[in-house]
């Protein structure tokens, strides 16, 4: 930053001593405009000695996908969007066959079972009941008298939401891949950890009388934020980290003005 040409100085108006007409060696003050010496590099030094920078939802080191950054008064910004209760969309990826101690695939090995009897139609069941009870805790949560008209605006717009803090909450799932003994999951949820989405997939497994471990987390979705919008290890440079913040700039207002 500090690196990139500045404005150019600020201009201040001085009275300087001139020649003054006529010669015979009279002198006369002129008004002109001078740069203002304070503004100059060498005088001012750094325009940049420290940025601050803020983590928006973190993602744990078994997980990937959208991670969303603050600099500056974008740190204001972030929260701002935590006030906005916004969801989170991830693929998750899952094993049958076996548990661990963390119920990720690289954990400890705690057994094995059969799952041979598991179809797809089956797991859709319990992600159906999974979904259905997480809707209750929902609207719970969200403090909202579901007879009123403000119930039913904010549910055609898609903004009922928690108020405050709540448990994590899962507000849809779907079964994307089935081919035994992987599966991978689409959830869209709230206040969630990625551990907390790796226990509910070991817990599937159970319900399933089998067991399962995780195999991948992966956020594709943080609010208005998606995977497009995400730049790679190799673009963290000043101009695309420029280019990212002002493609994203009208999306995160629009964003703010419509929810909160």
């Amino acid at each position: 930053l500090n690196a990139v040409p500045g404005r150019a100085p600020r201009q201040q108006v001085r009275f300087l001593p001139a020649p003054a007409p006529g010669g015979g060696g009279a002198v006369e003050l002129v008004a002109a405009r001078v740069p203002v010496l304070a503004d100059h590099p060498l005088v001012r030094g750094p325009r940049f000695r420290k940025l601050k920078i803020g983590a928006g939802h973190r993602l744990d080191v078994k997980a990937s996908g959208v991670f969303v950054l603050g600099i500056g008064h974008g740190n204001k910004l972030l929260t701002d969007l935590y006030n906005c209760h916004l969801t989170k969309v991830y693929t998750v990826g899952g094993l049958f066959g076996k548990a661990t101690d963390d119920f990720s695939d690289t954990g400890n090995l705690v057994e094995k079972t059969t799952f041979d009897h598991i179809t797809r139609e089956k797991l859709e069941r319990i992600l159906a009941v999974i979904q259905g009870t997480n809707q209750k805790a929902l609207l719970m949560y969200s403090n909202i008298d579901m007879k009123t008209q403000e119930a039913y605006e904010l549910a055609v717009k898609g903004l009922i939401r928690p108020m405050g803090k709540s448990p994590p909450i899962i507000t849809a799932v779907r079964c994307l891949q089935f081919a035994l003994p992987e599966f991978q999951l689409e959830i869209h949820c709230l206040h969630e950890t990625q551990q907390y989405l790796r226990k509910m997939v070991h817990e599937i497994g159970l319900e399933l009388k089998s067991s399962a471990v995780c195999t991948q987390v992966r956020r594709i979705r943080d609010g208005v934020f998606t995977l497009d919008d995400a730049l790679l290890r190799t673009q963290w440079n000043l101009q695309s980290i420029q280019e990212a913040i002002r493609n994203c700039q009208l999306k995160v207002e629009r964003e703010l003005e419509r929810t909160l």
